[in-house]
């Protein structure tokens, strides 16, 4: 059947109700509630989208933290006619989380335990429970859920089996639905209803059981006919619980159980209250073989042979995310542990069990089996957990970095789930892979070769003709699935982008059907409308997040003139070889910060909490403003001129900014490279030039050029901190927390104190390492010059003792600065001055070869970030291409056999906090070696995120209780857990919050050394 392309009607979930309606829905809210109430443009845009293409404004969005407000939500939007949205993590592929709609966020409040039964090997959950959050409390009974997806970190339990979710796993697990074994709901006239196997139902869900089982009698020899036998079919309903069509039947004994009736209905059914579902025993030892295929065709039809194996996973990941991996430093070391030369393509095969030595004869039929299949020496063997944990990494993240193509050209999900039968996979990916070619394009495969579903994406412009190509691409697709007996929606759900195939699917009766069940358990179509039942069709440019200029509001930006250089972002790429154009010729009006902004697809990895540092701010506050994900979608409403002509530089945009600290973590952790510590430069100086900078912004920002000054009387300063009332009168003149002392001001600082004997001039240092010899240049910030002279001198000395001509950059009437403290305030012209001076004075070193050595992470990391856009040319680059911190030179002077200190045990454990820049620069691992020449270093590393500090942002009272937060996240706990420990931390904010919170003294790692000199 052909489908016709979107017409200019508005389907159900689509159009907003009337402004009065919205206006009563949130009064009502406000008054008759006790949760959040977020009705603001800002708000509802933020709520608008999901991981899909698509975007459509909410009437608005309520983050509920009773039962009772989501009961009476329910009850009030029934009574107003306004449609209700659940929502767990907003991470849906295909546009179910967005509509028309009062907008419920589970994620926030409802994420408890309610019950575990470890025996039965049950549990009974809230919906807003992340996975990785629940499997972290079942590990200590040896138990885990493993739906396995790859988004595990951000997954909701409740998004999840709204989905019908799978994950790798599927093969040796199931889904969703084989692993629920009961949920409580409430139905759309506000009744709670348990759903369960038969025998346990109340009269309301019996009658439910009844008549689904007469519309499976009904149409029996329709679902016989019509019905996908693969595991992985998400579309529809699950009609097929009275009839199983499933090549692995929903329960264990053939019985019927009606709570998979809710699995994969994308909340168009009922509301979920609770979900209990069904454990497995986590495995003790796992092995991994990686197979390296010559080309892409051979992996697929390696596939089915892999599987008889009996392995619990067989994952593909293909060149071109091969080559995505590899480009990113993150996923590069790991990703070159699994390669055998250039392979088109790898298969991930995991075998997992309870003896580690009961796998290993699997791992070498696998070797046996690739050596028949004429493929000897392609398979990586893999037998220890940490290299496979790694590696699992990449593969979950497989989405998220073949998303990270810049240009305005996307990888677009419509088909990227079709499943077929195992033993048709290699045809069905050629036959696709000609589709794409013939209409301009090409798709990045990777996922789940084991059960025949593999993610592919084509990629298409969604601006220009990617919706004409995207309905062509779907119906040649369409017609390969229906060949090889397959589902065309195999993991992601049917949302907005497959939800008009489910009649292709399944036929016009078994659709009617559907719509008998949407009808007897919601009559009113309160739930989710437009999904599944009615949808809109997939190419509708008016829903798109990126309309066409065909579209009744087409997306547009807003010109604008960034004081950094974006123009990195500002390219095209082609749709075939993904080669981009040059910097600055991608037609963007805003220089290429819009695009950069546009990078976010909203795949919410900033939301985990498992490692990394990105998002602090979400890790306090668990609120979507305060998330990168949140603030990268209201930038893009701002720019594209959505939230009014002057919202970039609106309060309302400071709000959303406001708690970014800058730590850089999303610059390493999100997959497609949103920069938010950068974009918050750029949004800054954009609006303080509208609205001026503060008292407080001035002796911030201008702290570098008064510090020399200002030392001369430290004693008259320093009563700030001692006076009773002094800090009280700060707060109310300046903002800065009466709660926090200051950093202690001196009279002794480097520059006054440093013992000339250490340093060279420029001109000697320059000879020294012309001549061979040891030479760095010793960068010393205003910090660490100022506030904590000692370390500037421990690293001096532990230099020289190492035999290194060292030099210091300086300049009359005080000291070079980097800009730091100038970009925090919005100053960047400012900034570029100072950064430009210091790079000047740094550049004939650095053209000699010679390191420059910093102390302060921010200060030494602003040389190798923020300075290489703002206009400062290859002068730039090369100091850049210098630019060490302290521990990360120590790390490569040690490697290459020229740094090795005679050093005394230190006699304690050492606790080691990695600053957020460090993190982000990859620059903790390189302390870590340089604590390891320590003998008998017993060092710890504090998983933590952000100390909460962030320059100037702990300090302020209106970010005290935040950052605070922060720090008792785990770095203060950590610090209170181990009173003998010496505290490692590098920068000078970190230490002072470890002493302010912990009333501990934390070192630079340049004191230790110093200290432990023989």
């Amino acid at each position: 059947m052909r489908i016709e392309p979107a017409s200019t009607l508005q389907p159900a979930g689509t159009t907003l109700p009337p402004n009065e309606t919205c206006e009563a829905l949130a009064r009502r809210l406000a008054a008759e509630t006790e949760g959040e109430v977020l009705f603001d443009a800002g708000s509802r845009g933020r709520y608008a989208t999901d991981a899909s293409i698509y975007q459509i404004m909410p009437a608005g969005v309520l983050v509920p933290r009773t039962e009772r407000d989501i009961a009476v939500a329910i009850d009030i939007a029934r009574d107003l006619k306004v449609p209700v949205l659940p929502r767990g993590g907003g991470t849906s592929q295909c546009g179910q989380t967005t509509g028309a709609a009062l907008v419920i966020d589970n994620s926030k409040h409802f994420r408890k335990v309610l019950a575990l039964d470890a025996e039965a090997r049950t549990v009974t959950v809230e919906p807003g429970i992340v996975l990785d959050h629940l499997n972290a409390q079942l590990k200590p009974h040896g138990l885990w859920y493993p739906v396995d997806v790859s988004t595990s970190a951000q997954a909701t339990l409740g998004g999840m089996a709204g989905n019908n979710s799978c994950g790798s796993r599927s093969i040796a697990y199931g889904n969703m639905v084989h692993n629920v074994l009961g949920a409580s709901a409430w139905l759309s006239d506000g009744e709670l209803v348990d759903f369960g196997p038969l025998a346990t139902l109340g009269p309301r869900a019996s009658a439910i059981a009844q008549h689904v089982h007469a519309l499976a009698q009904q149409h029996r020899s329709e679902i016989a006919e019509r019905w996908p036998k693969v595991m992985r079919r998400v579309a529809g309903y699950n009609l097929d619980i009275f009839d199983n069509q499933s090549e692995k039947p929903y329960t264990a004994d053939g019985s019927v159980n009606l709570a998979h009736l809710l699995i994969g209905s994308e909340g168009t059914l009922a509301y979920t209250r609770s979900l209990t579902l069904k454990l497995s025993e986590l495995p003790r030892a796992k092995v991994l073989g990686i197979v390296n295929f010559p080309s892409f065709h051979k992996a697929m039809d390696s596939a089915q042979h892999i599987v008889k194996l009996g392995p619990t996973a067989v994952e593909l990941v293909d060149r071109t995310m091969i080559e995505l991996a590899l480009a990113n430093p993150a996923f590069r070391p790991t990703v070159e542990t699994a390669l055998i030369g250039k392979p088109a393509a790898i298969l991930l095969v995991e075998f997992s069990g309870a003896d580690k030595a009961a796998l290993l004869p699997q791992l070498r039929q696998l070797v046996e089996l690739m050596g028949d299949l004429g493929m000897p020496g392609s398979v990586v063997e893999m037998p220890d957990e940490a290299p496979q944990k790694n590696l699992w990494e990449v593969r979950k993240a497989g989405l998220n970095i073949m998303m990270s193509l810049k240009g305005d050209g996307k990888p677009v999900s419509f088909i990227e789930d079709c499943a077929v039968p195992l033993e048709h996979l290699a045809e069905y990916t050629d036959g696709l892979t000609e589709v794409f070619a013939k209409y301009g394009s090409r798709g990045t495969w990777y996922a789940h070769a084991s059960v025949g579903t593999l993610h592919v994406r084509p990629i298409l412009d969604m601006r220009t003709d990617g919706a004409a190509k995207m309905r062509a691409i779907a119906e040649e697709a369409s017609a390969l699935v229906r060949q090889y007996k397959g589902a065309f929606s195999g993991e992601h759900g049917d949302g907005l982008c497959r939800g008009e195939w489910i009649e292709w699917q399944f036929g016009p009766a078994i659709n009617e059907a559907f719509r008998a069940i949407k009808n007897h358990l919601d009559p009113i179509g309160l739930y989710n409308p437009g999904k599944i039942i009615d949808p809109p069709k997939m190419d509708d440019g008016a829903l798109f997040r990126f309309a066409p200029a065909t579209a009744p509001k087409p997306y547009k930006r807003i010109p604008l003139t960034p004081v950094l250089d974006w123009s990195a972002w500002n390219v095209q790429a082609d749709p075939v070889t993904e080669v981009t154009t040059a910097p600055g010729t991608g037609g963007d009006v805003t220089g290429g910060f819009a695009k950069a902004v546009e990078m976010c697809n909203n795949n919410g990895h900033c939301r985990k909490f498992d490692a990394g540092t990105m998002c602090p701010s979400y890790r306090v506050t668990r609120d979507e403003q305060h998330l990168t994900r949140g603030r990268a979608n209201t930038l893009r409403l701002a720019v594209s001129g959505q939230l009014g002509p002057d919202a970039f530089t609106s309060e309302a945009m400071h709000d959303t900014m406001d708690l970014c600290v800058g730590c850089k973590g999303c610059k390493r952790d999100c997959p497609t490279g949103v920069d938010m510590a950068k974009m918050k430069v750029e949004f800054l100086d954009h609006y303080k030039r509208r609205h001026g900078h503060t008292l407080k912004d001035r002796l911030v920002a201008h702290l570098p050029g008064y510090a020399r000054t200002a030392s001369h009387f430290a004693w008259l300063l320093n009563l700030r901190n001692t006076v009773p009332g002094a800090a009280w009168l700060g707060e109310k003149l300046l903002g800065f927390s009466a709660k926090r002392s200051l950093p202690a001001w001196r009279s002794d600082t480097f520059w006054r104190s440093h013992d000339k004997a250490l340093f060279s001039s420029r001109a000697d240092t320059i000879a020294a390492a012309q001549a061979g010899r040891k030479a760095a240049v010793l960068f010393v910030d205003t910090f660490n010059g100022t506030f904590e002279s000692e370390n500037a001198l421990a690293a001096a000395r532990v230099l020289h003792a190492a035999g290194y001509v060292l030099h210091t950059v300086e300049k009359a009437g005080g000291h070079h600065c980097c800009g730091r403290t100038y970009l925090a305030t919005g100053m960047v012209d400012e900034a570029k001055a100072r950064a430009g001076a210091l790079i000047d004075a740094l550049l004939p070193l650095a053209q000699a070869g010679i390191a420059i050595v910093g102390l302060e992470p921010s200060c030494l990391l602003t040389l190798r970030d923020e300075a290489l856009v703002m206009g400062l040319g290859d002068k730039a680059v090369a100091v850049s291409q210098q630019a060490l911190l302290f521990e990360e030179f120590l790390a490569r002077e040690a490697k290459a056999g020229r740094f090795a200190p005679s050093l005394q045990p230190a006699g304690r454990p050492i606790l080691l906090h990695g600053h957020c820049h460090q993190k982000a620069f990859g620059a903790v691992s390189p302390i870590l070696e340089v604590l390891r020449l320590i003998p008998d270093a017993k060092t710890e590393l504090i998983e933590s995120s952000c100390c909460g500090m962030a320059g100037s942002f702990g300090y302020e009272a209106s970010h005290y209780e935040v950052s605070m937060q922060m720090a008792e996240a785990a770095l203060l706990p950590a610090v209170r857990k181990n009173p003998d420990a010496i505290v490692v931390a590098d920068g000078t904010s970190c230490r002072h919050q470890i002493a302010d919170g912990a009333q501990r003294d934390a070192v630079h790692v340049a004191r230790l050394l110093d200290r432990l000199l023989t």
